[in-house]
C-alpha cells in the first residue's frame, strides 16, 4: 500500500474537518444531506483528508442509479446481546516515561486526544501493569528480594511517571477510568526458575505471598486516587518469555484462583473486584480455560470473565473469532474482554501504513460481534522507536512522540479505534444486524440515550454503496474505499 505523509494535527482540529471536496468515482458530488439532523455520518478514509470527519454530504437523499449495486445493513433494534463495558489501552511504564518527556502543552494535546469525550476519542478502558513488563525501562518489583512476607511492599517506583499519569488520565476521562491490572511475573525468588524473566512456575509455598501481593498493589493504588476496577491473574500464562512471564497450566491458574486469589481478595475487602482468567489469545485455549474455570462452581464464582489477545496471528493465521464466539455461547453469563493487541516489528517507515488499521477494524468489529464487552490496545504511547523496552520488543502505539521534536505522530489506527471508541459508550447495549454481503464488515450498538451507533468498513480498493435500513428509516450511503463511516442516527 502507498505509504501517505505524517499527520501531525492534533485531533482536537482534525475532527472539526468537513468532507465538502469528497467526490464519488464518477466525479459527482454526493447529495448533501446536512439538513437531516437525525443522522450523523463520521468517515476516516485513505489517500483523503478525511479523518474522523463530519460527512454527511456522503448521504444521499436521491434514488441510486440502476449501475450501482448497494450493500443493505438491517439494524434490528428489539434484538440485543452484550453490555458494552469500554474501549481503551494500556498505561504501561513506556507510555509513561515518553508522556512525561513532552512539553506541557503536547502533553494536554495527548490527554485530549485519548480520553476527552467531545474533543478525543473518549478512552473509558484502562489496563496497567503490576510492577514491570517488557514495556518497562528495566525489571523491578515492589519489594526486597526474597521478602516472602511483603513487609518492604512499596509502590515508590510507580510515583515517578505512571501515577502521575494515570491521575491526569482519570481527570481528563471525567474522573472515571474503568482500570484494571495485569502481573507480568511473581519476583524471581517466588519461582522454580528463580527468574524474573523466562517463563517458570509459581512455586506452591509462595502462592499465598504472590496473592497478597495483589491485595497490596490494589490497596496502595486506590490510596493514590486510582480506583481499581478488576485484574487478571496472569499476562499470557502460557508463553515462556525472553521478559517478564510465568507459566500457569489451566489446572494451576484454577488452583489459584479457588485457593488462593479469590478467597484473599474476599478476605481483604477486595471481593468486589472483577477477577479476568487467561489473558492469552483466542483460539482452543480461550475455550479450554473456560470450560475448565466457568464450568466449577467453586471457582466460578469468583471470575468476572475472561480476556484475551490477538497474537494467534503471528505467524500469519486467521483470526479466531469462532473461539470467541463458542465462549460467548457456552457461558452467556459471563464476559469476554480483549486485554491486549498491538502491531508487532515495529518500522518508522510505516507511521501511516494503512493496513495497520484496517487490522484494528476487522478484530474490533468481529470481537464485538462474537460478544465482547471491551476492547483494550496495547500501549496507549510510545516513542518515535517504538519503545522504551528493555529486551528490545518495540511495537506500534496509535500514537506516537517524536521527542527530538516535541511532536505527537497520529496513526491511522488513532482513527479507526475512534471510530468506536468515541461513539459507542459505556452501558450500551450490542444490537443484532445483518449484512447481505460480505464486503463489508459491520457492528452496531445502542446508547443508554438511545442513539444508535453503526460502524461500517470498507476493506477494499472501490468504493461501495451501502443502505442503512432501520425499521422504516432507510439512509444510502457512500464509503471511499479503505474506509471506516460512524453513523449516529
Amino acid at each position: 500500500m502507498k505509504v501517505i505523509p505524517i499527520i501531525l494535527l492534533a485531533p482536537i482540529l482534525v475532527l472539526q474537518m468537513s468532507c465538502s471536496s469528497v467526490k464519488t468515482s464518477a466525479g459527482d458530488m454526493a447529495v448533501s444531506s446536512n439538513s437531516n439532523k437525525k443522522i450523523e455520518l463520521y468517515t476516516t478514509a485513505e489517500n483523503t483528508n478525511l479523518k474522523l470527519s463530519l460527512s454527511n454530504n456522503l448521504i444521499s437523499n436521491t434514488t441510486l442509479q440502476k449501475s450501482k449495486s448497494t450493500v443493505s445493513i438491517i439494524v434490528n433494534t428489539e434484538k440485543t446481546d452484550q453490555t458494552f463495558l469500554g474501549i481503551g489501552g494500556a498505561i504501561t511504564d513506556a507510555s509513561a516515561e515518553v508522556f512525561a518527556k513532552l512539553s506541557p502543552k503536547k502533553q494536554q494535546e495527548f490527554l485530549t486526544a485519548y480520553y476527552d469525550t467531545n474533543k478525543g476519542i473518549g478512552y473509558s478502558l484502562a489496563r496497567t501493569n503490576i510492577h514491570s513488563c517488557d514495556f518497562s525501562s528495566e525489571s523491578y518489583t515492589y519489594i526486597k528480594e526474597g521478602d516472602k512476607d511483603l513487609k518492604s511492599f512499596s509502590i515508590d517506583h510507580d510515583q515517578k511517571y505512571r501515577i502521575p499519569l494515570l491521575k491526569k488520565a482519570i481527570k481528563t476521562a471525567g474522573g472515571q477510568l474503568t482500570l484494571f491490572v495485569s502481573p507480568w511475573s511473581p519476583p524471581a525468588f517466588m519461582k522454580d526458575n528463580n527468574d524474573i524473566l523466562h517463563g517458570g512456575v509459581l512455586l506452591p509455598e509462595f502462592a499465598q505471598s504472590w496473592a497478597d501481593y495483589y491485595s497490596k498493589f490494589i490497596k496502595a493504588y486506590e490510596k493514590e486516587g486510582i480506583p481499581i476496577w478488576g485484574l487478571t491473574i496472569q499476562n499470557e500464562p502460557m508463553a515462556k518469555q525472553r521478559w517478564e512471564s510465568c507459566i500457569y497450566t489451566p489446572e494451576a491458574e484454577r488452583d489459584f484462583l479457588k485457593n488462593f486469589l479469590g478467597p484473599t481478595l474476599k478476605k481483604e475487602g477486595l471481593g468486589s473486584k472483577k477477577i479476568i482468567i487467561w489473558d492469552h489469545n483466542r483460539g482452543e485455549m480461550l475455550e479450554q480455560r473456560a470450560s475448565l474455570v466457568f464450568s466449577d462452581p467453586e471457582v466460578s464464582k469468583y471470575a468476572w470473565g475472561i480476556g484475551f489477545h490477538w497474537y494467534e496471528t503471528w505467524n500469519g493465521g486467521p483470526p479466531k473469532f469462532e473461539s470467541v464466539a463458542k465462549v460467548h455461547e457456552d457461558f452467556p453469563n459471563k464476559n469476554l474482554l480483549f486485554t491486549e493487541g498491538c502491531i508487532e516489528k515495529f518500522d518508522a517507515q510505516k507511521f501511516q501504513f494503512w493496513g495497520n488499521a484496517e487490522r484494528y477494524g476487522i478484530n474490533m468489529i468481529n470481537d464485538f460481534n462474537n460478544g465482547t464487552v471491551g476492547w483494550t490496545d496495547w500501549n496507549i504511547l510510545l516513542d518515535q522507536n517504538g519503545g522504551p523496552n528493555h529486551v528490545g520488543n518495540f511495537c506500534f502505539a496509535p500514537i506516537h512522540a517524536d521527542l527530538a521534536k516535541d511532536e505527537l505522530i497520529y496513526t491511522p489506527m488513532y482513527y479507526y479505534i475512534g471510530h468506536l471508541s468515541k461513539f459507542i459508550r459505556p452501558d450500551a447495549k450490542r444490537i443484532i444486524q445483518t449484512i447481505s454481503d460480505k464486503k463489508l464488515i459491520s457492528t452496531s450498538f445502542k446508547n443508554s440515550d438511545n442513539k444508535l451507533i453503526t460502524v461500517v468498513m470498507n476493506q477494499s480498493a472501490e468504493e461501495i454503496v451501502y443502505t442503512l435500513i432501520n425499521h422504516d428509516l432507510q439512509n444510502t450511503i457512500t464509503i471511499p474505499a479503505h474506509a471506516i463511516q460512524t453513523i449516529v442516527y
